[in-house]
């Protein structure tokens, strides 16, 4: 017996302790009736003061009962009330409409009862004989009660649906950030496996590349000396007594092992300049001075060619730090692929000036021509190793030219670029200009003006 009552007693306690506001609103109410009550059943007792008196007392105890018994209504009925889609917001709006239209009703009844009450009342004491102010307070009390219900149980019921609104907004809230943390953690995880995939592609290019680039040096190494070999040899054979025949085959056999060495210096150079593995001798240059040396050292091929050459060399400074063999080598290069490539009968126009752009002043050398095949090609594809423009082969060239052009170039730290129109080929290499050289040429312009 005395553990049974123990755990009612325990059951109790956890009852009230859950349901304590409810507890609260059920005593406020049965206060308010009790004013109700002696203000109803004892109305004739009562002067107006009195009757208000009793029901101010009751409006106090009755409509906080009501608030917290529509509140704790409410909030039972929308315990497991979740947004599960875009509809929440109307489900909400419907559900509050409904507790608004109970509300409705029942104030309706009351308030009806209340008049009622009222007229009864006013028909008494015209009819019955019987006169007491108190009797018409009592009535406007009822009366009043009514309204004032409806005022607290409409405040408790909005009061209790936004915050179950604001509930569901941070519900939403939390599984939007908890959804937008998983898509992150998703996408994290993507960009770090795409992030290494990538650095292994890179790897792997760059240790292909290397791979073919210290080939290329090896083999260009191991060939030139037993070509060094045959050149000398086909030099000591000349100076033997040969027939006219003989000393023909020769010819276009050195002809051929000297371009054959040619390359293949060429190609050693551009794998040793591609792979990084190069020492510049920097010191000061003057590019207008160059270009003249250039047409100097290749004049016999320039009057082979039957082309002209029309120059137009800048009159500022064109002093600039670079590397004497290899910015020869540029230039050198810039021209012979001019004079390999022209329709014959046509002008080739070297020109030298300063250009602007995002990298600031730079130094320009620009080669046109006019070529003499179809230019039906990328200026991508014209750049890469052993690529020609002229397809059918019909001219000399081993296509590392222009390749070894934009490798330089960018050794040195300038820029190659092809233009490409219709059958005019331009080709321009840009090159950085020290603070210094900037000042000095500035100074020279201003003094110039």
């Amino acid at each position: 017996m005395d553990t049974k009552w123990k755990n009612n007693k325990s059951i109790i306690k956890e009852f009230l302790k859950n349901n304590y506001k409810l507890f609260i609103a059920v005593v406020l109410m049965v206060i308010g009736c009790i004013f109700f009550y002696a203000l109803l059943m004892y109305h004739s007792y009562y002067v107006t003061t009195d009757a208000w008196l009793l029901t101010v007392c009751g409006n106090v105890a009755w409509l906080l009962g009501e608030a917290l018994l529509w509140s704790g209504i409410i909030r039972y009925k929308l315990k497991d009330f979740l947004p599960e889609d875009e509809t929440c917001y109307e489900q909400w709006k419907q559900r509050k409409k409904q507790h608004i239209q109970r509300l409705q009703i029942i104030s309706l009844v009351e308030w009806i009862i209340a008049c009622a009450y009222l007229f009864l009342l006013t028909y008494e004491r015209r009819y019955g004989g019987y006169y007491s102010v108190s009797n018409y307070a009592s009535g406007y009390a009822m009366i009043i009660t009514v309204l004032n219900q409806y005022i607290a149980c409409r405040w408790a019921i909005s009061h209790e649906m936004q915050r179950k609104m604001d509930d569901c907004m941070q519900y939403m809230a939390n599984v939007s950030k908890e959804r937008i943390d998983q898509a992150l953690e998703i996408e994290r995880e993507g960009l770090k496996k795409a992030m290494e995939i990538e650095r292994q592609s890179m790897e792997k290019v760059s240790r292909s590349d290397q791979l073919r680039i210290d080939l290329i040096t090896n083999v260009s190494h191991d060939l030139k000396t037993p070509l060094t070999s045959m050149v000398g040899y086909m030099e000591l054979m000349r100076k033997e007594e040969l027939n006219d025949t003989v000393r023909d085959y020769l010819d276009v056999i050195t002809d051929k092992a000297a371009k054959l060495k040619e390359m293949i210096e060429s190609l050693f150079s551009l794998a040793k300049a591609s792979s990084g593995n190069v020492e510049f001798h920097m010191e000061t240059l003057e590019l207008n001075r160059l270009v003249e040396q250039i047409y100097g050292d290749m004049e016999d091929k320039i009057a082979d060619s039957g082309l002209e050459i029309v120059t137009s060399l800048t009159e500022l400074d064109t002093r600039l730090g670079s590397d004497n063999m290899y910015l020869y080598r540029i230039c050198q290069n810039l021209l012979e692929n001019a004079l390999k490539y022209s329709a014959k009968g046509t002008r080739i126009f070297v020109k030298t000036f300063y250009c602007s752009g995002i990298m600031g002043d730079r130094l320009c050398l620009e080669v046109t021509n006019t070529a003499g095949y179809p230019m039906d090609f990328q200026k991508e594809d014209i750049i890469e190793r052993f690529a020609r423009a002229d397809r059918s082969r019909t001219t000399e060239g081993n296509g590392l030219g222009l390749a070894i052009v934009s490798t330089y170039a960018n050794a040195l730290g300038g820029a190659f670029d092809i233009d490409i129109d219709c059958d005019q080929f331009k080709a321009k290499v840009t090159f950085p200009i020290t603070e210094k050289e900037e000042t000095e040429t500035c100074e020279e312009d201003g003094l110039s003006k």
